[in-house]
């Protein structure tokens, strides 16, 4: 793990679309590094889509190299097929960092939505409004990165948090 500033990917898992967003934490400092989504072919088998998700996950980590990624935790009860196929992708979105050698950390909705707008109820267009804020000049063209790039905030406030309570926690 490098001294200085990491590089953390979030994820936003979905079988349509996934979102990604790369930012850069410097300290306390976040700057975007990139942001944007892989979309499958509803029109190909399940199989298919997955290798096409795959792929799109591995062609961003090769080229960004990010240190850290963070995934969503989602959730869907209305459709069991649905469930099944987008716990599917997900594993997918797990897999793919892992494979490459990067830590892999999982986030649920309410603790992305707390760590970004303060609250765990906030409303998809408050969380895309507060990623603007927090990374000026971000304009994501689609609520997925926007979501995806909150992932990656909360990991390094969490992140944040952790190596603070790692150096109270070696002071004489």
């Amino acid at each position: 793990m490098p001294a200085g500033p990491i590089r953390i990917l979030g994820l936003d898992p979905g079988l349509q679309h996934t979102g990604w967003g790369l930012i850069r934490q410097d300290g306390s400092r976040l700057s975007h590094l990139g942001d944007g989504v892989i979309s499958t072919d509803a029109s190909l088998p399940l199989a298919e889509r997955l290798l096409q998700l795959h792929r799109g996950l591995a062609a961003v980590i090769a080229l960004h190299e990010p240190h850290e990624a963070a995934v969503e935790r989602t959730y869907v009860a209305r459709n069991p097929d649905s469930a099944l196929k987008l716990g599917q992708a997900r594993g997918v979105v797990l897999l793919a960092p892992a494979l490459a050698g990067i830590p892999v950390a999982e986030y649920q909705a309410m603790e992305v939505k707390r760590a970004v707008v303060g609250t765990g109820h906030a409303l998809k267009e408050q969380v895309t409004d507060m990623v603007r804020r927090l990374l000026p000049g971000v304009r994501p063209q689609r609520a997925d990165a926007a979501d995806a790039l909150a992932v990656a905030i909360c990991h390094a406030h969490s992140r944040r948090g952790a190596v603070g309570l790692a150096r109270v926690a070696a002071a004489p």
